[in-house]
């Protein structure tokens, strides 16, 4: 999807604490009638702009979330017709695809995570990356993203965007020996995500993934 390019800057770093665990476990306790969790925390205007180092010209707001042909992810789900809330789903796909980028990339600094988070949810993205780096580890195979919905804060500026996640065919490699890492197929492989993106001050079209929470082993998604 090509949308207008932005100068994006890098987003300010977590002030609270991380919500999850390095590898992204957390509780879900929310309900449909629940408030959204974080729909209070909106996207705040970074102090010092620059274009995204890398983007490409078709890259959704200019910056590039492309990943190695060996690095798969599906996202196999369709838009909610509320403009806002297909606008978050899109750019909750691009978080995730940030997130994996930076671990290709080796640098939890890429410009596509700083694009797409903000708050928790960049301190979240650094923290998988990190684990993955500090474990010498990259990403391959297919991870397949289903069931998804959405739901706006009634000022329509926050959309939770939940959705589940198979890893079972996704592995670890090593970096330095290219060796692939492969598991059997287990519960530990399906996780339930919830995504609260915020809408960027001065844009209509850029979301930021604001806080993440995490189910595994979900019942739900098996």
């Amino acid at each position: 999807m090509k949308r207008r390019s932005l100068p994006v800057a890098a987003a300010l770093a977590a002030t609270a604490a991380l919500l999850l665990t390095a590898c992204g476990g957390g509780d879900d306790k929310s309900s449909d009638n629940d408030k959204i969790a974080g729909a209070d925390q909106e996207s705040k205007k970074p102090t010092k702009s620059a274009e995204p180092a890398g983007a490409a010209e078709d890259s959704p707001d200019g910056v590039d979330v492309s990943l190695p042909k060996d690095m798969n992810l599906v996202f196999d789900w369709e838009k909610p017709k509320a403009k806002n809330e297909a606008a978050a789903m899109d750019d909750a796909a691009n978080y995730i695809r940030a997130i994996f980028r930076g671990v290709d990339k080796r640098t939890a600094k890429e410009a596509a995570v700083t694009t797409y988070s903000t708050g928790d949810g960049l301190h979240y993205a650094q923290v998988q990356i990190d684990d993955r780096l500090d474990g010498g580890r990259t990403s391959t195979g297919t991870r397949r993203y289903y069931d998804v919905s959405t739901r706006s804060s009634a000022n329509g500026k926050s959309v939770e965007v939940a959705f589940c996640s198979d890893a079972s065919k996704f592995y670890g490699k090593e970096v330095k020996t290219g060796k692939v890492l492969k598991t059997e197929p287990s519960p530990e492989d399906f996780s339930h995500f919830r995504i609260i993106m915020v809408q960027f001050p001065t844009s209509d079209s850029l979301w930021q993934a604001s806080k993440v929470f995490v189910e595994e082993k979900a019942a739900k998604c098996q």
